[in-house]
């Protein structure tokens, strides 16, 4: 089951808007995010919190800005499952 909306996060006093996906299989989910053409995929670990994985062919394209922004979105995850 997919589920696609819109997280926007606040950084640099700035406004970012990425387009997402919930995932959903078995008794696990995934968050899917696109972040500046990169393809980031948020899930829990073993203590519910989110980890971000990147693919390794994508990794060599990361900027210092989509650092900040994929730990931003990862924040906003967190807050979307605690709710």
């Amino acid at each position: 089951m997919d589920e696609s909306f819109t997280i926007t996060v606040s950084l640099d006093e700035q406004e970012y808007s990425f387009d997402a996906r919930l995932v959903t299989i078995g008794y696990t989910h995934k968050f899917i995010v696109m972040i500046n053409g990169i393809e980031v995929i948020y899930e829990p670990d073993e203590e519910r919190h989110y980890r971000a994985i990147i693919q390794n062919t994508q990794q060599s394209s990361i900027k210092d800005k989509d650092i900040e922004l994929i730990k931003a979105v990862g924040d906003k995850v967190e807050s979307i499952h605690d709710i």
